[in-house]
């Protein structure tokens, strides 16, 4: 069964941070837009996605909902007729919730880069170390975290969960965070002044 180690966490400007991933990347960066559906399972999760409209996938992943670098084992099914198995699923199971979203795809070495703007939810960045042959979950994470500070992403709060789980953001252009950086706060403005008795 494959497995990867993932870490996933808030991106305050996904356009430098595309440029970014750019350097470190072995070729240019695909462009999809997804579409998951979430179904009621006991174990794990199970989402059918929906690709630029297209091409579908069933997938069932079990990972832990812990912050920082996780491992995940996974299942991927190819589906021929999407409309029909979401009908059949969310009648047999029930529909938990879906996410849209655009994702920027790079490959470096055995790590897939996931730059996503996700609908409702704002801008995340999400690392899939793919595990070779005689790695094991600790040597993933090194992996994930190495490239988490080549992206300048060392200190960058790890999130818990699937973006189903996410609670919504306000979005901050890069203009703003850049200008929220430069500015320090505004003073306090004075204590009122008290009249003599």
């Amino acid at each position: 069964m494959p497995r990867n180690v993932e870490i996933k966490a808030r991106a305050d400007c996904l356009e430098a941070l595309l440029a970014r991933a750019l350097t470190l990347a072995d070729g240019p960066a695909q462009t999809l837009v997804q579409d998951d559906t979430f179904f009621a399972v006991p174990h794990g999760r199970l989402k059918l996605r929906l690709v630029d409209g297209a091409a579908a996938e069933l997938i069932h992943y079990e990972r832990p909902d812990a912050p920082g670098a996780r491992a995940s084992d996974y299942v991927r099914v190819a589906v021929p007729d999407a409309a029909a198995l979401r009908e059949a699923l969310a009648r047999g199971l029930g529909v938990v919730g879906r996410v849209r979203k655009r994702r920027w795809l790079l490959l470096a070495g055995q790590t897939r880069i996931h730059l996503d703007r996700v609908e409702g939810l704002g801008d995340f960045v999400e690392l899939e170390v793919v595990l070779r042959a005689g790695q094991s979950d600790a040597d993933g994470a090194r992996v994930a975290e190495d490239l988490m500070r080549a992206l300048g992403l060392a200190d960058a709060p790890r999130l818990a969960g699937a973006y189903l789980d996410q609670r919504p953001a306000e979005r901050v252009s890069c203009a703003q965070s850049a200008q929220s950086a430069k500015t320090p706060p505004a003073p306090e403005p004075p204590a009122p002044r008290r009249s003599p008795p």
